[in-house]
């Protein structure tokens, strides 16, 4: 069996105590790399949010268009239903083959 010098042994003990705490420190569940991927988790869903907060304020702008602009109101109801007024005439024509 092969013996290790005395004064090897104290250098093996604290180095494999050392590998063990660096390794957990790196790869465990609350270590660097776990770190890193939760703040690009965390930026990820911040451009969320702002994309949100951004589709939520057009909305609120659109429900307020909605409610007392009688000309945006018009247009939806053109646009979207193909209303038209009484006295308009609207005219077809087909679209051409490409």
């Amino acid at each position: 069996m092969f013996k290790l010098p005395l004064q090897k042994k104290m250098y093996v003990i604290p180095a494999g105590c050392l590998a063990f705490i660096l390794f957990f420190t790196v790869f465990g569940d609350k270590g660097l790399l776990r770190i890193f991927e939760l703040k690009q988790d965390k930026y990820k869903i911040e451009a969320r949010l702002i994309d949100s907060r951004t589709d939520n304020e057009k909305l609120k702008r659109e429900i307020v268009a909605l409610k007392s602009d009688r000309r945006y109101l018009e247009s939806i109801a053109r646009k979207d239903f193909g209303l038209v007024r009484s006295n308009e005439i609207i005219y077809q024509f087909p679209q051409e083959k490409k």
